[in-house]
């Protein structure tokens, strides 16, 4: 079976950690893979290539079209002859829709990460390219759904409902574990007392992630407990970035107590080091990746009720509402107060509930077992 995979971009992201987790566990001898990125290979595309599974980049730019990208990937649906094609997020699901009815393609697949979005915080050709998607969900055979926040969502937006299924996200559970060495490391390398209380967001600077909210919480925490220190880690999460300059300056922090990692290759180790991770997103997320990994990881989680956050967390962390600062840093301040028995049982609840529930290698099983029985379907 040969599945052509079509992302608008490769560089790290939840959509793009989901293509590699699963592309790469694929049965090689049940499915051939190939992947295409419309702007740049990035971080991600290289692990895939890492992998033996080739990988093209179309060069194009975001919110442009290219003549030259077009014919590219016209070029490789002819020559790799997919039986399917699978797109993710909504300029690849557009793209890939029109180049697959246009080569013949017998089974085309869209992949949605979102949940409800705020389209005013971006181009207008996103709002646009959404709307086009909903008019012609009805000419793909299946919508691959992370939540059920998302389909709920695209089902208001006019998606069609009825070939929408939920899948939801998978964690490396060899990969993201409790790690106590990485707790007494990470402090170490910010200067920090092995015992100093570490809370962290690690997600790419967006409006969606509302970082403005957890600086703002932040600040109260600090203002009741000045020796609690903040991390945050992510692409823009530098000191470099104005926009984030501004934010920080906004709000009576202790730059001392403040970490800006930026971009970074040990995800693992910095969630395992955590007492608590944080989700502020504002909108949009449909299945935050990073809540999976550090409940993996045995963190409890303080996250906003947005997507499937709090369907995830359950009764192991905190869910508030989404842009309510005082309700945030009231949330953090009672993980931070729980006894150690307490601490002990969420995180080992935190674990047990990612291994039941989303495993990667069953989320893998069923895709892989959902591509081959669509693959023999007529289109």
């Amino acid at each position: 079976l040969r599945i052509l995979h079509l992302i608008t971009s490769l560089q790290v992201g939840g959509a793009q950690m989901h293509l590699y987790k699963t592309v790469t566990r694929f049965h090689p001898e049940k499915i051939s893979s190939l992947v295409i990125s419309l702007a740049g290979p990035g971080k991600v595309g290289r692990l895939i290539q890492g992998q033996g599974i080739p990988v093209v980049d179309l060069g194009m730019r975001p919110g442009s079209f290219s003549l030259r990208a077009w014919r590219t990937l016209l070029g490789c649906i002819r020559c790799f002859r997919p039986h399917v094609l699978q797109t993710y997020l909504y300029h690849a699901d557009l793209l890939g829709y029109l180049a697959g009815r246009w080569t013949g393609v017998p089974t085309i697949l869209w992949n949605l990460r979102q949940s409800r979005m705020d389209f005013s915080r971006y181009r207008c050709t996103t709002s646009l390219t959404v709307r086009l998607c909903a008019r012609l969900s009805r000419g793909v055979q299946r919508i691959l759904v992370n939540s059920h926040a998302g389909l709920k969502a695209h089902t208001l937006l006019g998606y069609d409902a009825a070939r929408m299924q939920v899948v939801p996200n998978g964690f490396e559970l060899n990969r993201f574990r409790p790690h106590p060495a990485s707790y007494r490391e990470v402090r170490r390398e910010l200067g920090l007392a092995p015992e100093a209380r570490l809370v962290g967001m690690l997600a790419r600077f967006d409006p969606q992630k509302d970082h403005n909210n957890f600086l703002n919480a932040a600040s109260l925490v600090q203002a009741r407990h000045p020796e609690t220190h903040f991390l945050l880690a992510g692409n823009g999460l530098t000191p470099d970035n104005p926009a984030l300059a501004q934010l920080v300056g906004a709000h009576q922090l202790d730059r001392h107590r403040l970490s800006l990692l930026g971009e970074r290759p040990d995800t693992p180790r910095l969630l395992a080091a955590l007492d608590v991770c944080v989700s502020a997103s504002a909108f949009g997320e449909g299945f935050p990746t990073v809540v999976g990994e550090a409940m993996a990881c045995g963190v409890p989680c303080v996250v906003t009720d947005v997507g499937d956050s709090a369907l995830v967390v359950g009764k192991t962390g905190l869910v508030i509402q989404p842009g309510q600062a005082e309700e945030l840093s009231g949330a953090l301040e009672a993980a931070l107060a729980w006894p150690s028995a307490e601490r002990t049982s969420r995180s080992q609840a935190a674990r047990a509930r990612i291994q039941q529930q989303f495993d990667i290698n069953r989320i893998v099983a069923q895709l892989e077992s959902m591509y081959l029985n669509l693959a023999v379907q007529p289109a």
